[in-house]
């Protein structure tokens, strides 16, 4: 298995794990986000948790601005990163980077 089938099979597992475990919660609390806040950090090791995605997502973003004349568009990534979150956004990047030719500086 080449290392551009892992991304896309790392941004599979990263939609479908986390969501599985957060349908539950929303079938069981509707969409009441500030609940979802209150829960995600009710304790320290939730908010660690949140803080570092929250750090790693920021990170993941600056990184794709800073590749965005050499790399895909950053937006569609965003919205995965938002919407689905980065364990799904951050290989599907890679995963799209990989299959892109190189530019080669001169």
């Amino acid at each position: 298995m080449n290392l551009r089938n892992v991304w896309l099979l790392l941004a599979i597992a990263g939609a479908v794990l986390p969501w599985y475990w957060l349908i539950g919660y929303f079938a069981e609390n509707s969409l009441d986000l500030a609940g979802f806040l209150a829960a995600a950090t009710s304790n320290d090791v939730g908010t660690g948790f949140v803080a570092d995605l929250l750090i790693s997502s920021l990170a993941f973003w600056i990184y794709m601005f800073s590749r965005r004349p050499d790399g895909p568009s950053p937006w569609p990534f965003i919205a995965i990163n938002l919407f689905i979150g980065l364990s799904c956004a951050l290989p599907a990047y890679l995963w799209v980077r990989s299959g892109r030719p190189s530019r080669q500086k001169a």
